[in-house]
């Protein structure tokens, strides 16, 4: 293993490590709320929409057409092409995986015996994998590329996980509030909660770990990442968060959330 790869290992770790530990200071919200606060629910959905957004655009979006014109090849080629295979892998996830929101009577995915606290924390789980994958390919990609390129990489890998790790918070809350009202005890909502947001370092590291076979794929895994958080945007945060009265809200936390992740990463990239 390189120096190199033993530096992004560290910086995958310290940057997922926050976006975990985000979800699970969310998730302590349990201790003190018996209940989710509908109107914060829809602006912290909001807010997770619009860093998710912008953190598609500039932290993986550009940087996929960057290293595609580098390698000589057309950036919109990679871009679009790895975009689309993250939707579709993401929406195949979606079909199959059992998994129940929040909001919902039924579940979704195929049938299954899970229970519905299971089914509730599977739900997040599934989304909170390529936003892991993501600050893995920035950080492996700042750990491969020399002088101020690899320096800009570097500020955007931490500018995405601040971000994510904002947009983390309401959704450990999101998760822990709705296992407690199903009858879950606050400890055991608390721990789910949590691990909710492990699968984060665990695909980040990961991703690092494999940054030498996959390097020259790696336009197409930071569009595919981009494809598949969008995804998750358009099929629920942005719906969940215009939901009932009050829907104007969910607008509003989605542009505080893209202006605070665009912010971040111009300025750290």
């Amino acid at each position: 293993m390189t120096e190199g790869t033993l530096q992004a290992l560290l910086w995958a770790a310290l940057g997922c490590g926050f976006t975990w530990l985000m979800t699970t200071a969310g998730s302590a919200v349990v201790f003190f709320f018996r209940s989710e606060r509908r109107l914060m629910h829809h602006i912290f959905l909001g807010f997770a929409a619009g860093v998710m957004v912008a953190a598609s655009v500039w932290s993986l979006l550009n940087p996929a057409i960057e290293q595609a014109e580098a390698q000589g090849v057309p950036g919109w080629l990679p871009a679009a092409g790895g975009f689309l295979l993250g939707v579709a892998f993401l929406m195949a996830l979606d079909t199959v995986l059992p998994h129940l929101h929040a909001d919902a009577a039924e579940p979704e995915g195929v049938r299954t015996g899970w229970k519905r606290t299971t089914l509730l924390v599977s739900a997040v789980t599934l989304h909170n994998i390529p936003e892991g994958m993501s600050v893995g390919l920035l950080f492996a990609m700042a750990a491969q590329t020399a002088g101020a390129a690899g320096e800009a990489y570097l500020g955007m890998a931490f500018a995405l996980a601040i971000g994510i790790g904002l947009q983390n918070f309401p959704e450990g809350a999101a998760i822990s509030l709705p296992l407690a009202r199903e009858g879950m005890s606050r400890r055991r909502a608390f721990v789910a909660g949590s691990l909710s947001g492990v699968v984060e370092p665990v695909f980040g590291v990961a991703v690092v770990l494999a940054s030498g076979w996959i390097s020259p794929f790696m336009p197409w895994l930071l569009a595919f990442a981009a494809g598949a958080m969008i995804y998750v945007v358009v099929e629920e945060l942005v719906p969940e968060a215009h939901l009932g009265e009050h829907s104007n809200v969910g607008t509003l936390g989605f542009i505080g959330g893209f202006v605070v992740m665009m912010v971040l990463d111009v300025a750290l990239g």
